[in-house]
């Protein structure tokens, strides 16, 4: 098709590592401790996260990039890494005040905070590994309810 380009996916993978507890404010202290058994330790537990971010556009003819590489490794470092590695998620992230630190809600946490440099259009998917066997994805997309 004429005047059209080819659209690429790339990612970038980093690791970082953090604790977490999986609490919920709402539930009573043994209803937590219920669901999520030894997650739940007061002291929390860690993790070595894998967290891998991709983009997707088409190939500028210009430059032969779909986003400089250079540039989401430094978005990663100052949204994913200053802000997660060697952190208590529960502690020191404020977002996790009254949300519990799931995967599932880091990796939407992760996405919030790469969509607010990367544009919205070339933000894809970010994959977080929380273990070698759990992964979650996360591509922007809300449920509505109804």
């Amino acid at each position: 098709m004429e005047g059209s380009r080819p659209q690429v996916y790339i990612s970038r993978t980093e690791s970082f590592s953090a604790c977490h507890r999986l609490h919920s404010n709402v539930l009573s202290e043994e209803d937590n401790k219920k669901l999520f058994g030894k997650c739940n330790n007061p002291n929390g537990h860690g993790h070595n996260y894998k967290v891998e971010v991709i983009v997707r556009g088409s190939v500028d003819p210009v430059n032969g990039m779909v986003m400089n590489l250079v540039t989401l490794k430094d978005y990663m470092d100052q949204r994913i890494m200053q802000v997660l590695d060697h952190k208590n998620i529960d502690k020191d992230v404020l977002y996790f005040k009254n949300i519990v630190s799931t995967a599932e809600n880091i990796v939407v946490f992760i996405w919030k905070q790469l969509e607010e440099v990367i544009p919205k259009d070339l933000l894809y998917e970010v994959k977080l590994h929380e273990t070698d066997k759990n992964v979650v994805y996360y591509r922007g997309e809300m449920f509505k309810n109804g």
